[in-house]
């Protein structure tokens, strides 16, 4: 569990970009602290599931934009603390990850919010090739401009039972008889979706403490991606062949079809796995008060829908 000392009961949250995996969780999260909730997206009926975590009244959904910085005063108008959680690896990540979490900041400050969270990503880096990682460093400096007292988060892979990512390889490793891996000595650090939550919880009620600081979100245990894959295909009974790429043809895979609609990987992803995703040394979740549990304490009983014959198949014999 999270830090509990500082109360989020009553307070009005703006959550902006509410509507996504990570959102839905962290709304969940908040709720369940009796927070009041203005949970802001493009399309907010992505996020009407939220409505039935809350009680009556708790949770208003607005549509809105973070690159449309003219609509920002008004969506923080009255709050007390400020969630920033979009994000986009294509499009105009310049507005996206830098001007218009500046503009959100500026906004919140200038509506007397005394908290605001900025969900960056683990391996922000002003001085990466890949845009998506040298927006998003670029974008917690200037968040840190409008608003010196920001928390900062760098999460690393989130994993859950609803997300795309874990599910994306049971998906492949439970219909494909073999899978080439790409990057298989590749260093992941994935954090459960729920801690990730709870650290956010725990900066936005105690500003005082996590002000001006930033921190990695990562969970207890460091994978390679040949790893994960091996663990994902034991735990829903699969044994599909693995092939593990070397970096070259990985590399030259990815620059040749990484262009493609259908592309299995792009330049910028091959890029980003290469460099790994794990702790650089900077405060994790055990600074915010959160005990981080590993994908191994779930994984079984999520794999269940991916074995073969479903809660009714044997993994054993697979």
């Amino acid at each position: 569990m999270a830090d509990s000392s500082a109360s989020l009961s009553g307070k009005l949250i703006v959550l902006l970009g509410g509507g996504g995996f990570l959102g839905t969780h962290v709304a969940q999260e908040l709720l369940s602290r009796g927070a009041r909730l203005r949970i802001a997206c493009r399309n907010p009926k992505q996020a009407y599931r939220i409505k039935a975590l809350g009680n009556l009244g708790q949770v208003q959904f607005l549509r809105a934009d973070i690159t449309d910085t003219a609509v920002l005063p008004a969506l923080v108008a009255g709050c007390d603390g400020v969630v920033n959680l979009v994000g986009a690896f294509k499009g105009d990540l310049n507005a996206v990850h830098v001007t218009g979490p500046a503009a959100l900041a500026k906004a919140a400050k200038a509506a007397g919010a005394s908290a605001f969270v900025h969900v960056s990503a683990n391996g922000a880096d002003a001085g990466s090739e890949v845009d998506y990682a040298r927006t998003k460093a670029e974008g917690e400096a200037a968040v840190l401009a409008a608003f010196p007292d920001a928390t900062v988060l760098r999460p690393s892979i989130v994993f859950g039972s609803d997300d795309n990512f874990i599910n994306m390889f049971a998906r492949l490793i439970s219909s494909l008889p073999v899978i080439p891996v790409f990057g298989p000595e590749a260093k992941l650090q994935p954090v459960f979706v729920d801690d990730a939550a709870a650290a956010l919880a725990a900066a936005l009620a105690n500003p005082a403490k996590h002000g001006g600081k930033t921190y990695e979100l990562t969970g207890p245990d460091v994978l390679t991606m040949g790893e994960l894959n091996r663990m994902i295909a034991h735990a829903a009974g699969r044994a599909p062949a693995f092939i593990d790429l070397p970096d070259p043809v990985s590399g030259a895979i990815a620059t040749l079809t990484g262009w493609l609609p259908l592309a299995p990987i792009t330049s910028d992803q091959w890029k980003l796995l290469k460099a790994g995703n794990v702790s650089s040394g900077l405060p994790g979740l055990k600074a915010l008060g959160v005990s981080a549990r590993p994908l191994s304490l779930f994984l079984d009983r999520w794999m269940v829908q991916y074995r073969q014959h479903g809660r009714f198949g044997d993994k054993a014999s697979a």
